[in-house]
């Protein structure tokens, strides 16, 4: 099955890929990664935030949050969970490689929610100033884009315009991904939130949705599932989210190809 992932991504040797928080990469895109890195294409994962304000699920591991911070925790879930999907390649915002030339180490810290009354994410109302949301936008923007360039990213993958379910990290992660993309001329795809929804068509001509079935990595993503036990739990062929949310876990992956390569076939003066 590893050679079928060898086509994804038109057979791009290195695609990035850009996430909020620890676990989001597993939850949406867990089974690509565990392809693509078992099929020798050294996908790349950008992490912009250490997940600073995720709750934590209740039990043994509440009082290892408390005395060690959740930023810790997740750090240490997150270096697991790529351990079980077979990504070797990480780096956070802010820090070599994903840091701008001549400038010292930064944290971009989880910026936070409020559910709005559409039940999508909003803005929190209480974001730090070292919130990702609260930094210059060019200064992540920079970073993310020495990252890109650095490692030869030939292909860049993160969330659509809406971040997926509205939180304002992968909103924010989406338009730094996007303008990498365009100002290094490489094709961007957002990721497909529900690849079983109706709007899963391309939404123009110069669009194109991409669904892998990833259920021969499905224990690979599963296991990197049960390694954020502070964040949720796994039931059966659910997530359990900490606030008690479920999800089904996906064995289809789908992206939208949004921005194609200049000067490619199909390829138009703007990707909007």
């Amino acid at each position: 099955m590893s050679e079928t992932a060898s086509t994804w991504f038109d057979g791009r040797a290195r695609v990035l890929f850009v996430h909020a928080h620890p676990d989001d990469e597993t939850i949406a895109t867990g089974g690509t990664l565990a392809a693509l890195a078992e099929a020798g294409r050294e996908p790349l994962l950008v992490t912009l935030t250490r997940g600073e304000r995720g709750e934590v699920v209740a039990g043994p591991l509440e009082a290892l949050v408390a005395a060690h911070g959740i930023a810790v925790a997740r750090q240490n879930e997150l270096k697991t969970a790529l351990g079980m999907l077979g990504v070797d390649r990480h780096a956070f915002l802010g820090v070599e490689p994903a840091r701008a030339e001549g400038h010292p180490p930064v944290i971009y810290e989880d910026s936070g929610m409020a559910w709005g009354p559409d039940g999508r994410a909003t803005a929190a109302q209480d974001a730090s100033p070292d919130a990702l949301t609260s930094a210059p936008a060019v200064e992540a923007l920079n970073d993310l884009l020495a990252a890109a360039f650095h490692s030869g990213a030939q292909a860049i993958v993160s969330y659509d315009d809406g971040g997926g379910y509205g939180h304002p990290d992968h909103v924010f992660a989406h338009r730094i991904a996007r303008a990498v993309a365009h100002a290094l001329e490489i094709p961007f795809w957002g990721i497909v939130s529900d690849v079983f929804a109706s709007d899963v068509a391309p939404v123009h001509a110069s669009e194109s949705v991409e669904a892998y079935d990833v259920s021969p990595w499905l224990p690979r993503k599963v296991a990197a599932l049960r390694a954020y036990g502070t964040q949720l739990t796994v039931d059966g062929d659910e997530i359990v989210h900490v606030g008690g949310q479920r999800e089904p876990i996906g064995t289809v992956e789908a992206f939208r190809r949004l921005t194609p390569v200049a000067g490619s076939p199909g390829s138009s003066s703007s990707a909007d």
